[in-house]
């Protein structure tokens, strides 16, 4: 089996394009599977299989300076911007599955990252900076919208803009991947 990184660029765009569109069609679909007895493990199976293939898929940006900021600030800025929201959109967590709720929670918030801030910022950027960070944020609030409503859409495009900005001023997917993780256990706990 040839590795993603040997494949021809034209077979990479391809794997790239297939990943970015499974992974949204997931994410669209989720409110859906809310209805499903078998909801939970559904949903984990979907975010692995979304990650697994989003990480697979090869991330190239065009060459460019080094991030402004390194890791270490833009993720104390994102955290310190997820304290002091406080209150993070979407239901109220059911009690009842607490430590399933948290692991779902990280999972989903790593999936969305490698799908979000991995390939389709490292797509995006190609076309500079400021279209990586506000495409990619915008199409996170707007893959949100089935699932919480267009009333937390302003806190999803604020959420994609800050880990958007965090993937920018690092360099790294990984930095708001820790920001959203957070904000989702908290949204849960």
């Amino acid at each position: 089996m040839t590795a993603p990184a040997t494949l021809a660029p034209r077979r990479q765009v391809a794997l790239v394009d297939v990943a970015v569109a499974a992974g949204l069609a997931f994410l669209l679909a989720r409110p859906a599977l809310g209805t499903v007895a078998a909801a939970v493990p559904l949903l984990a199976a979907g975010y692995l299989a979304m990650a697994a293939t989003a990480l697979a898929a090869p991330a190239r940006e065009a060459a460019g300076a080094a991030p402004p900021l390194g890791w270490a600030a833009p993720l104390g800025i994102g955290l310190a911007a997820v304290a002091m929201a406080g209150v993070v959109a979407g239901p109220a967590p059911d009690p009842r599955v607490g430590a399933a709720a948290a692991g779902l929670a990280l999972l989903a918030a790593v999936a969305e990252e490698t799908l979000f801030r991995r390939l389709l910022y490292a797509r995006l950027a190609r076309y500079g900076a400021a279209v990586a960070v506000l495409g990619s944020a915008a199409l996170f609030a707007l893959v949100h919208l089935p699932a919480y409503g267009t009333a937390a859409l302003p806190v999803d495009l604020g959420a994609g803009l800050l880990l958007s900005w965090q993937r920018f001023a690092s360099g790294r997917w990984t930095v708001p991947a820790v920001t959203h993780a957070v904000a989702n256990l908290l949204a849960v706990t």
